[in-house]
């Protein structure tokens, strides 16, 4: 019997657990058992599994709404961060556990974020690089460097992700920042003075001045470049985050732009 408090719950404080919910009569339970194990042993301490009968621990299996098995849930800080049903793939599981897995560069690289749209916004650029040339598998790095650079290196925001991914939105806003830089529609002279404006903004990190001629330009011409301008504005908005001195002050304005 698995003390689910002690080696689940109070372990995930410290590491991730990964719980099997199974039985010795489910068939999909044989086929899913060996290859967990076999990530587990090869994750050398990254996460732990932990096997639980779910005949023999009937109310651990309530209490976490197990209604069919084999049934995998990962534990982080004693909550469930991810889970799972069914005798998935070796790389099914692998893509799973890539995706949920804590990051330990996590706070390291929130620090390097924060410092993006700020007057230190160089300074983190070269910390991204520094910190990609040590990951350079990392997802979350690449996609913010090139939110950093996107209007000097247009061409790093080409990062494809599925649906499901975790970063898939961040990668739609910084493609929608990239398009600023290559999209060249015919338009009158005050929005192609705007969209100049607006590009130059970008390469020189001038995020106010980037704002307001986006603000402009979609005031102009909604429709202009597959609305380019309101992309653009959602996109900048949004990683900037709602608390931003920039969102406060023009989040308002551009939403009446858009009416």
């Amino acid at each position: 019997m698995v003390n689910f408090e002690q080696e689940v719950l109070m372990r995930s404080q410290e590491v991730p657990v990964v719980v099997d919910f199974w039985a010795p009569w489910c068939g999909p339970c044989q086929t899913l058992g060996p290859i967990i194990e076999e990530l587990a042993k090869e994750a050398a301490g990254k996460w732990e599994l932990v096997k639980v009968n779910s005949d023999e621990q009937q109310e651990v299996s309530a209490q976490y709404k197990i209604r069919s098995i084999p049934a995998v849930k990962m534990f982080y800080m004693g909550e469930v961060k991810a889970e799972f049903t069914g005798a998935l793939p070796k790389h099914q599981i692998q893509q799973w556990l890539k995706e949920h897995l804590p990051d330990e560069f996590g706070d390291q690289l929130s620090v390097y974020v924060d410092m993006l749209f700020t007057e230190q916004h160089e300074k983190a650029v070269q910390n991204l690089e520094g910190f990609l040339e040590l990951n350079p598998e990392h997802i979350e790095a690449q996609l913010w460097l090139a939110a950093a650079t996107v209007g000097t290196h247009p061409e790093r925001a080409e990062i494809s992700l599925p649906e499901s991914h975790q970063f898939h939105a961040l990668s739609g806003y910084v493609k929608d920042i990239a398009d600023l830089m290559k999209c060249n529609e015919k338009s009158g002279e005050k929005m192609q003075l705007y969209i100049a404006n607006a590009r130059q903004a970008l390469k020189n990190y001038q995020y106010e001045l980037l704002i307001q001629e986006l603000i402009s330009a979609t005031l102009l011409d909604k429709n202009y470049c597959n609305e380019l301008p309101r992309r653009a504005a959602v996109a900048l908005f949004l990683m900037l985050g709602t608390q931003h001195e920039i969102t406060k002050k023009y989040r308002r304005q551009f939403d009446m732009a858009l009416y």
